[in-house]
């Protein structure tokens, strides 16, 4: 007996329902990037090894997919590093790409590859499948696709109120109404190790603090403290678990506590720039919020950072993110580029909508009109007739067979079709056709001009 076929774990096949119910959220997304100025691209799925290695701090590599070379990969392997089972240092002799793990680190080997060809600052989408080789869960999978922008060759803090702007009319045009952007600046965090005497372990500070929401304080505090962080240093910092107020009272206490560090004060500044404008302009659906703990593990953020929260309603992790980087281009050897970019989450944003019951609105592709197949004559007859709908812009199908009558409308009627077109002898000599809407039931002789009318009018 044949072995029933399976698919990987945390990867997914898509019904033609699902399919377009995920069109719409890519179709509302990139037409927002476009109105807001942006181009797309787009890159391999896969890169060499060393432009994705080392970028995302030593969790993020453990979560890249290495792909194996191509042949016998195992005869030009390291002999020493196999017998001891080395797996680590053995990787990179039999593995020389990888699957992407985002879309930011190959778009900044792209800017890098291309800059003769670029005018900055450069807007650039793009909406491409990543891999990473997590713990699948709910709203989290190995497989799944990133809807990013990104701003390069400009410092400008008008970049990122853009951004802001950006997600908030994005969810307003998916009826997503109580998203919160949370936004911190990492020269806060900076700043903060600075006062706290932890500027060595910057890195496992902020990947600990950023881990406040799922394994609390306690769990915080542990994982500090076995980085090396002394229990002095994570005393100073305790206030940050429990930070109040509203985004103007928590800048003024955030001013106080950077008061003696250079770098953290000026974080404060840029954020409040940020949201002093965003006050001013205002948002439709979404709230902006200040939240210190939120540092976004990635080592290539250098200013702003953002992550958005789904309504409070629906638990699921983050449904986008991003932030401010000065100089990613710089490991690829173009120096002093700043850029700034956010990402949609779609496989989480879809599984919110669909908690929410917010796809109402989405229609699964289908024919407007089927033509019944009575036999090769009448199938000539109504394919001619199809060819000219289709110049129209009219989705016309021919049932394939001469299958009984009943099978073909329960055809139409699963598959919600409208409008059935009956073709016999009677139609053929008159050259006309019979109208059937399904949803009426009312039947109509007409030409294939009021045909067409008829259906486009609809």
């Amino acid at each position: 007996m044949a072995q029933k076929p399976s698919i990987p774990k945390g990867t997914r096949d898509f019904s033609p329902v699902e399919v377009a119910k995920r069109d719409y959220i890519f179709d509302t997304i990139k037409s927002v990037f476009q109105t807001f100025g942006f181009q797309a691209i787009e890159t391999p799925s896969f890169e060499n090894s060393q432009t994705l290695m080392g970028k995302y701090g030593e969790e993020g590599d453990r979560l890249i997919f290495k792909i194996l070379n191509s042949g016998d990969y195992l005869k030009k392997a390291n002999s020493e590093y196999l017998e001891a089972k080395d797996s680590q240092k053995l990787t990179s002799s039999i593995s020389e790409k990888a699957l992407r793990y985002d879309l930011t680190v190959p778009f900044a080997r792209y800017v890098v590859q291309h800059q003769n060809e670029i005018e900055f600052p450069f807007k650039r989408y793009q909406i491409q499948p990543v891999w990473r080789a997590d713990r699948p869960q709910k709203g989290r999978f190995r497989e799944f696709y990133q809807c990013d922008a990104d701003v390069v060759g400009s410092d400008s803090l008008w970049q990122e109120i853009d951004f802001i702007q950006l997600y908030d009319t994005v969810f307003s045009k998916l009826n997503l109404k109580g998203v919160t952007l949370k936004m911190n600046n990492r020269k806060i965090l900076s700043g903060i190790a600075e006062i706290i005497g932890a500027s060595d372990k910057l890195i496992d500070f902020t990947v600990a603090l950023d881990k406040l929401d799922k394994i609390g304080e306690e769990g915080v505090v542990k994982e500090m403290m076995t980085k090396g962080i002394s229990e002095q240093a994570i005393a100073k910092v305790a206030p940050l678990f429990s930070f109040t107020g509203n985004n103007q009272e928590k800048l003024n206490q955030l001013q106080t506590m950077l008061a003696t560090s250079e770098e953290g004060t000026k974080g404060v500044e840029e954020l409040r720039f940020i949201i002093d404008t965003i006050e001013a302009v205002g948002l439709q659906s979404a709230s902006l919020d200040l939240d210190v703990t939120l540092a976004r593990g990635l080592n290539y953020y250098t200013g702003a950072i953002f992550e958005v929260a789904a309504p409070k309603t629906v638990k699921i992790g983050s449904i986008g993110g991003g932030g401010r980087y000065d100089d990613l281009t710089g490991v690829f050897g173009l120096k002093d580029v700043s850029g700034v970019g956010i990402s949609f989450g779609l496989d989480r944003i879809y599984l919110v909508l669909e908690e929410l019951n917010l796809f109402t609105q989405v229609d699964l592709p289908r024919p407007e009109v089927l033509f019944i197949n009575f036999g090769n004559e009448e199938a000539l007859y109504s394919t001619k007739a199809i060819a000219k709908l289709r110049q129209l812009n009219v989705k016309a199908e021919l049932y394939p067979s001469n299958a009984k009558m009943k099978k073909q409308m329960n055809y139409a009627n699963k598959r919600s079709i409208p409008f059935v077109v009956l073709v016999g002898e009677k139609e053929i000599e008159q050259g006309v056709f019979t109208l059937k809407n399904m949803h009426t039931g009312e039947q109509k002789i007409c030409n294939l001009d009021e045909l067409s009318q008829v259906i486009i009018n609809s």
